[in-house]
């Protein structure tokens, strides 16, 4: 019998790829160990949002070749988000590895190995059409690919026929599943070596206008079907296109979480620009009131980057109001860490301090998060 081993970083959708894996080791007829010194073969489900995200796989990989001596030592594979590195500069950066495994090669055709029996990961999308200036994603995951309806039904139902209750839907942005492509390509913007603000698309010129009901909207209404499906949570949705029968079908459908994650990373307007998130800090606030008005018990979060380039103390502060007017239950909070090839790190320059940096993370920490410790929504 061998054994397999997966140490996961990041996000839920690197959660939800490593069940997947587990599932391809068991078909083949491994066995997964929670030991990772007991293992034949380690699988390293990577982050690379931020530059710490990337030190601790570095650290964890340095410390597995420690234990083993050359002729013990398992094989290591690397997988996720730090794929966005030319495959020559990982085995540089990480010489301890064995093999390199795109995410995308990682199917849907064995089951998926899920530890909680009751709530279930299930990925509609991977990738990512947007062009935020400071976000990996396009590199390290791709365009945008929606998984096909039936697909997708089929495994909820599955889930519901073992006595899962409750599914997270996953996407880098829920929203846009299964709209209709425009002509505007991202691939040759993300290959050039110079680029200019100018040059880059807005993220709602990515998608046509869905003519009806959005393809979102419609699987969540055929998921809802199930009898023995109480709640359906989905994870991330964006403010540049969360359409009126989004919100009407959360406001009538009992079964769809109350709470929403609505990432609006800066609540200045000026940093919003360089950031190119399609919106105002009014446009913002405005959609916050919209589906308030419809759904009067809602919940917020939000995802927010403190020390953008150039963000000035006025520009934090615009933030700090944000949030106040806004009311968010939790917010992930992160310090701004330039990732090499993204269009933030080819444009500007990292010229806030970490101390400033840390500084304002504390502020809006103890602004968001603190109050709300024994109260905050579940974010699994």
């Amino acid at each position: 019998m061998k054994y397999f081993f997966i140490k996961t970083f990041g996000c839920q959708a690197n959660k939800s790829d490593s069940e997947r894996i587990a599932g391809d080791y068991v078909a083949r007829g491994f066995k997964e160990t929670s030991n990772w010194k007991k293992a034949d073969e380690i699988v390293v489900n990577t982050c690379s949002v931020r530059q710490r995200a990337e030190d601790r796989v570095k650290g964890f990989l340095i410390n597995v070749d420690k234990y083993f001596s050359s002729s013990s030592k398992p094989k290591i594979i690397l997988t996720g988000c730090m794929l966005h590195h030319q495959e020559s500069d990982l085995v540089k950066l990480l010489p301890q590895i064995d093999e390199i495994l795109p995410i995308n090669e990682v199917g849907f055709n064995s089951p998926a190995v899920r530890k909680d029996k009751k709530h279930a990961w299930v990925p509609i999308s991977s990738g990512c059409n947007a062009y935020c200036t400071y976000c990996i994603v396009p590199y390290s995951r791709g365009r945008e690919v929606s998984r096909p309806a039936e697909e997708i039904i089929k495994e909820v139902s599955d889930l519901v026929k073992k006595g899962y209750q409750e599914i997270t839907l996953l996407g880098q942005n829920v929203n846009s599943y299964g709209l209709e492509k425009t002509s505007v390509s991202l691939r040759k913007l993300l290959m050039k070596k110079s680029l200019t603000q100018k040059e880059i698309p807005d993220n709602q010129s990515a998608y046509k206008k869905p003519k009806s009901i959005p393809p979102f909207v419609k699987l969540l209404q055929e998921i809802s079907k199930f009898k023995g499906l109480k709640t359906i949570n989905f994870i991330t949705a964006n403010p540049w296109d969360f359409w009126d029968e989004l919100i009407e079908e959360i406001a009538v459908n009992h079964k769809i979480s109350h709470y929403i994650h609505l990432p609006v990373q800066s609540g200045s307007d000026r940093i919003l620009k360089l950031m190119n998130r399609g919106y105002t800090s009014s446009d913002y606030l405005k959609l916050i009131e919209k589906i308030r008005s419809r759904i009067p018990d809602v919940t917020f979060g939000t995802d927010i980057i403190v020390g953008f380039p150039g963000e000035t103390e006025k520009d934090f502060q615009d933030t700090v109001k944000l949030a106040k007017k806004a009311g968010f239950k939790i917010a992930f909070i992160a310090q701004y860490s330039p990732r090499p090839g993204t269009a933030s790190y080819r444009l500007y320059q990292d010229n806030i301090s970490p101390q400033i940096k840390k500084k304002r993370w504390q502020i809006l920490e103890d602004l968001i998060n603190q109050p709300h410790l024994k109260t905050r929504p579940l974010i699994r």
